[in-house]
């Protein structure tokens, strides 16, 4: 998908225009990601009255990459907009197109499900205390601290926020996106072969595929700017 054009209509101005076309974007591509949510049936997908279980892998899954793609794409949506760099903003513009349609779809399917579209107990990924997945598993929420692997702190977001665009920018915002990849990635990847829902499973296994490849080319970036992860 390529960035799309801006300029001025009927004298209005262009960033005016800009958030107005991008806003409206966004919500048709989050109001089609759930409507597929709730229509589309895959091959072996279930109905309603085999809904998964709270707590199931599907249920936390979706309540949990939810959020973990919601902060994803709030970064995305300052880099397209606040970097000098082509090659940033058209990554942080694909970036939040692609991840606004899966929580659209997430969020379709919990509804479907008659379950809580976030994670009401606090405690995050317990979904996955049976894999022990990389050291995965329940995780409570401590002050200062992010809420699941990969995510940034308030703080981070509050620096990547007010730093003025240039190439420090783009290298703190490849960094920060890499680590939150990486660090959603487990979940993906373990929901992708736990997951009750075929619908589901498939979902995981299209985010682990684009994910890897966003990750491939972040580092490129970093490397290219003479910058590494963060650790």
């Amino acid at each position: 998908m390529t960035l799309p054009e801006t300029g001025e209509v009927s004298g209005r101005p262009s960033g005016v225009v800009r958030t107005l076309v991008i806003g409206a974007a966004v919500l048709a591509v989050l109001l089609l990601g759930a409507a597929v949510g709730l229509l589309v049936k895959l091959p072996g997908s279930t109905s309603t009255a085999a809904a998964p279980a709270s707590g199931s892998v599907d249920v936390g899954f979706c309540q949990d990459m939810s959020m973990h793609h919601l902060q994803g794409i709030q970064m995305a949506n300052i880099a397209r907009d606040r970097s000098a760099s082509p090659e940033i903003r058209q990554l942080a513009f694909d970036i939040s197109s692609t991840q606004l349609e899966q929580v659209g779809r997430m969020k379709g399917w919990l509804m479907m499900w008659n379950e809580h579209e976030q994670n009401l107990s606090g405690v995050y990924m317990k979904w996955m205390d049976a894999a022990g997945v990389h050291g995965h598993g329940a995780t409570t929420p401590e002050a200062g601290k992010p809420i699941m692997p990969g995510m940034a702190t308030t703080d981070e977001l509050t620096k990547l926020r007010t730093m003025p665009a240039g190439d420090a920018f783009d290298v703190y915002w490849l960094q920060l996106m890499l680590r939150h990849h990486m660090g959603g990635a487990p979940m993906a990847e373990y929901a992708s072969s736990a997951g009750g829902q075929t619908f589901v499973r498939t979902l995981a296994d299209n985010m682990l595929k684009s994910q890897s490849a966003e990750t491939d080319l972040m580092k490129d970036y970093l490397a290219k700017r003479g910058a590494a992860p963060l650790p």
